[in-house]
């Protein structure tokens, strides 16, 4: 009897509820956010630019709402240890002025990190450059971002310094592929061709986001007429596009005996 007279002590049960009732609401409210996110990124790709800020922006609300609760909890066990919670906060006000002097650059990061949330500059998953360094945003917090570059190399940015960003996501790429062939071909029949290769280019390359196009002639250089192909993909999709018409275009101007000029080197006798 009087070991349980001891934990009915509300020194000892209130902190133990309010502990359990905080990880009850933190899961609550988890699951709630989670549902409502996954609820609209079901009729997203889920390689679209909303989709990985939909995913980025859970992730951030979900931390914040985890730190409120946590917050408040210390104050509540505290109030039960009959700890005067107003000096407390006046204190940590005393102490948060002086520390936030000595951290300027800590708040300038955090109140960067939050407006590049808020103004989707850009979000994880979005290929981004930040001065020289270009790589795939793999964590965006409130205090730094990571980028992966396509070499494996990882860049942590403050995010103070993330300015002249590039995003390279947030809209369609444009393949553009120039295709040389030789003065002595008939300018229609090549021009019939390629468009002939661009309509089934379009209806059999993957992650376009419209047709196949043979602009026409692009150039009058030196050595060749040049032709210009582009093509609307998805973002960051353009290089595959390109080495994909590259290859199509070879293999068709071959089967036609079309020819496609190349750099040659006469030797002459000098007898």
């Amino acid at each position: 009897m009087k070991i349980i007279e001891k934990f009915l002590v509300p020194e000892i049960y209130l902190p133990i509820i309010y502990i359990s009732v905080a990880i009850f609401i933190n899961a609550i409210i988890k699951r709630i956010i989670s549902k409502i996110i996954s609820k609209k990124q079901s009729t997203m790709d889920n390689k679209s630019y909303n989709y990985k800020k939909l995913e980025t922006f859970k992730g951030l609300v979900t931390n914040i709402i985890k730190y409120i609760i946590v917050i408040f909890l210390l104050l509540a066990i505290l109030t039960v240890y009959k700890i005067d919670v107003s000096s407390v906060l006046a204190g940590l006000g005393i102490a948060g002025l002086v520390v936030g002097l000595a951290l300027q650059d800590l708040a300038k990061d955090l109140i960067a990190g939050f407006s590049i949330i808020v103004e989707n500059q850009y979000a994880v998953g979005d290929i981004i450059s930040i001065g020289d360094f270009k790589g795939e945003v793999i964590f965006l917090g409130l205090k730094t971002t990571k980028i992966k570059s396509y070499q494996g190399d990882v860049k942590i940015v403050a995010n103070r310094n993330a300015t002249e960003v590039i995003n390279y996501s947030m809209s369609n790429s444009l393949a553009i592929v120039d295709v040389d062939v030789a003065y002595e071909e008939n300018n229609e029949h090549v021009e019939e061709v390629l468009n002939e290769l661009v309509s089934e280019l379009s209806k059999t390359l993957p992650n376009l986001k419209g047709n196949v196009a043979l602009l026409g002639i692009q150039e009058l250089s030196s050595s060749s007429v040049k032709y210009r192909i582009t093509a609307e993909t998805k973002a960051m999709e353009h290089f595959d596009i390109e080495r994909r018409i590259r290859k199509a275009v070879k293999t068709r101007l071959d089967q036609e005996n079309i020819k496609i000029p190349y750099t040659q080197i006469e030797v002459h006798n000098g007898k």
